[in-house]
């Protein structure tokens, strides 16, 4: 399973695109559609802070090891390794820019769900940068996040979005905890939850809680040519663009609008829109910060280990549910907002047998 953060339909649409509006990104979408990815399947820090008596605490905790290597528009992977951990900022924004967001990201798994790194026992994180030439996406390939530069035209660099970043990074989260089948629901599931840690990482690191936050994800990716804000919607899936030449964001926000497909792997990328705008429910109706309550359950849901790798929606809404009760009690707010938000979007939580 190689995980992409921009779905193969809406490089279809580039690839299609008339000359006159999107020659050069027409050839680069080509170009990344031809690609092929091969999948391959600590540290400590000090951290002070002020208690509420104006005491300075010095405590220590887990750190990052973070290791960015620059593929120098090939695509060879892993590429010539241009920063580590302790070494200062490079002139080349693209290397620190993946730095800052595994940085970023890596904080949130760390002071939300104490996870420290991908698997959750430390070790490195691995990024390479400047792959392929306008290469228009970002994956995970089992082993290591890779990031491309984008065509200019409609695509800006992916490292620009702390949410791409952490999207990644969540992809090598999911195997490291038994994985979840790249192909239709548990698919989706997958690239939900990738979803789900790049909204939570943004407003980590901006301190917003679940009404302040955008829940975009990929804002700032496209460029201005572009009619749209950002690659897909928790708050509102099929409305992150809109555009004459890449059509509209196709993504379902209930099972009622589920797109039975056999493109993009089963639709992992469009049906994921229906557990997005679930999370997204969950977290405003509990209200203050989403990684709390919401992303602990969610969380917990897949750090447990007891999902099937080919978990469908049911299955999924099914567990955040005893998570919920489990964590928080059968009657209490947070189990209640849970079993609300499935139902919301048109899944049942119920774990009765299917007939």
């Amino acid at each position: 399973m190689v995980a992409a953060i921009v779905p193969p339909y809406l490089l279809a649409r580039l690839a299609a695109a008339p000359p006159e509006r999107f020659a050069h990104a027409a050839h680069a979408a080509r170009a990344t559609l031809a690609v092929v990815r091969e999948y391959r399947p600590g540290r400590t820090r000090l951290r002070l802070s002020i208690d509420a008596d104006g005491a300075l605490v010095a405590e220590t905790a887990p750190g990052p090891d973070r290791a960015i290597s620059d593929a120098e528009n090939s695509e060879r992977l892993p590429g010539r390794l241009v920063r580590r951990e302790d070494d200062p900022a490079t002139s080349d924004t693209v290397v620190d820019e993946a730095f800052d967001g595994l940085g970023a990201t890596y904080d949130l798994l760390w002071d939300a769900f104490a996870r420290d790194g991908l698997s959750g026992l430390g070790g490195e994180l691995p990024a390479t940068v400047h792959y392929g030439v306008d290469y228009d996406n970002a994956f995970w390939n089992g082993e290591r996040m890779v990031f491309g530069d984008g065509d200019g035209e409609v695509f800006t660099g992916f490292t620009r979005s702390l949410s791409v970043i952490a999207h990644e990074l969540a992809h090598g989260v999911i195997d490291a905890e038994g994985g979840l089948d790249y192909r239709g629901q548990s698919g989706a599931l997958n690239e939900s939850f990738a979803d789900v840690i790049g909204a939570l990482a943004e407003q980590h690191l901006r301190g917003q809680t679940a009404a302040e936050a955008s829940w975009l994800i990929g804002e700032g990716i496209f460029t201005a040519a572009v009619q749209g804000r950002a690659l897909r919607s928790l708050a509102a899936p099929g409305t992150a663009y809109d555009d004459d030449v890449l059509g509209r964001d196709p993504q379902p926000a209930h099972m009622r609008d589920f797109v039975v497909t056999d493109d993009d792997n089963g639709g992992v990328h469009i049906n994921s829109g229906i557990p997005n705008r679930a999370f997204h429910l969950v977290a405003l109706t509990l209200g203050g910060f989403a990684w709390e309550r919401a992303g602990r359950i969610w969380y917990r849901t897949l750090a447990a280990r007891e999902l099937p790798t080919d978990a469908d929606f049911r299955t999924f809404a099914a567990a955040t549910v005893r998570t919920a009760v489990r964590e928080y009690g059968g009657q209490s707010e947070e189990a209640r907002a849970v079993r609300a938000a499935w139902a919301e979007v048109g899944v049942d939580s119920d774990e009765r047998p299917v007939p």
